[in-house]
């Protein structure tokens, strides 16, 4: 199956900046190599995506990108890569391509949907 991207996702990351722009097609990327059928669109002014639910998220900033979980509080981060302290919502902050771990989000994108089945 051949993901279906969003073209306001696309207008969105060739709107942004280096290194903001880098960071956000790498994890757009990422998302579809861990499910390929995932469903993206825009909610609440952000790239996100979802499968059986809300899963992940992209917030920009000028120099760097939040890529979030919608239950980020309820999944198991054994890189210890998550932030925050909502009630639902943890994120990774990355500054820079280089700090993408994509085996690591990539388990965390897994958990999330698992979490959605239950």
């Amino acid at each position: 199956m051949h993901p279906i991207k969003d073209p306001q996702v696309d207008e969105f990351i060739e709107g942004l900046e280096s290194p903001t722009q880098e960071i956000a097609a790498q994890l757009r990327t990422l998302v579809f190599e861990a499910y390929p059928e995932m469903d993206e669109g825009f909610k609440w002014s952000k790239p996100s995506y979802a499968k059986e639910g809300l899963v992940c998220y992209m917030e920009t900033a000028k120099s760097h990108v939040n890529f979030g979980f919608y239950r980020g509080a309820e999944l198991r981060d054994e890189s210890n890569l998550l932030e925050g302290d909502g009630k639902k919502m943890r994120h990774v902050r990355l500054n820079r391509t280089d700090e993408i771990h994509a085996d690591e989000l990539k388990l965390l994108i897994w958990d999330a949907v698992e979490l959605n089945r239950r």
